[in-house]
């Protein structure tokens, strides 16, 4: 089970592999290079695509109704960027959906859903954690608020006031305890500081994760997974760092991969001091 949930470093490879296929088919005569387009990244989206074990439901249809997304403005956004599929629309607006899934190519959709939940669910990580500290001058002040613009009125009004996911005491010290562990490499904060967009879309898939029963084992499986397609080219590399110490990916611990040592920006600068980056597929940006 654990291989399954360490799929995105070996993307670059299935890619090539894929890459070849086509160029070995069109040396055998003329094709039409739109409709083999086309099939590439259909092969590459299905080779791609992992699902979560966190059923969505109708998490989407309940942060429209309640002002979290206005769905006018995520509609507008994504009409610049091709349009929703209809697995997004169904994400959106239905009430039954199933486990969530993750691919390169909705990787950045499924963020912005995790974002908004994350930043709007109440959870006391963001009304006692380091978010309400008076220092730094008030919760709104932040990327992850601040940011936040595809929201009816004003985004303060929507930070941990709706009960979408509810914790158990149990499940909420497992989320607590989790997020003070799990770093992104875009800063030097862990989850329980969810001062950026990423940081607050890992809180929302940790708060659904727990709420769902996920073991701690698996919450750090599943959180390497998902911040291996928000930051690829990090992850690729520091699997590059681990292989050149003889260490396989599949065999490396994601709780020490997801620590401050590897997976905060000052971790991460210290992996790149002793390699080469792995350079091709940028990852999510730190806006909608």
């Amino acid at each position: 089970m654990k291989d399954q949930y360490l799929i995105p470093v070996s993307i670059l490879i299935s890619g090539l592999l894929i890459g070849v296929s086509f160029i070995y088919r069109n040396n055998l005569g003329p094709v039409n290079v739109e409709t083999e387009q086309k099939k590439r990244i259909a092969a590459e989206k299905t080779a791609d695509s992992v699902e979560l074990p966190v059923k969505w439901g109708d998490l989407g249809k309940q942060m429209i109704a309640s002002g979290v997304i206005d769905n006018a403005k995520f509609e507008s956004l994504y009409a610049q960027r091709g349009g929703l599929n209809e697995e997004q629309k169904k994400l959106l607006y239905a009430e039954n959906n199933g486990n969530l899934v993750i691919n390169r190519q909705n990787s950045g959709f499924i963020l912005n859903l995790l974002w908004a939940l994350g930043l709007a669910n109440k959870n006391e990580i963001l009304e006692k954690g380091p978010m309400s500290d008076p220092k730094y001058g008030g919760a709104g002040r932040f990327a992850s608020t601040g940011g936040w613009t595809l929201t009816q009125g004003e985004t303060m009004t929507h930070y941990s006031r709706h009960n979408f996911v509810v914790l158990t005491p149990e499940q909420q010290a497992l989320a607590e305890r989790v997020s003070k562990n799990i770093y992104r490499p875009c800063c030097d904060n862990s989850t329980y500081f969810p001062d950026c967009n990423h940081g607050m879309a890992m809180l929302g898939l940790l708060e659904l994760l727990a709420s769902q029963g996920a073991s701690e084992e698996k919450i750090y499986e599943v959180a390497l997974l998902v911040n291996s397609y928000w930051f690829p080219d990090t992850y690729e590399t520091i699997a590059k760092f681990f292989e050149n110490k003889g260490v396989q990916w599949k065999d490396v611990n994601p709780k020490e991969i997801l620590g401050k040592d590897f997976s905060s920006a000052s971790g991460y600068s210290r992996v790149l001091s002793q390699i080469e980056p792995v350079q091709g597929r940028s990852g999510g940006s730190c806006g909608v």
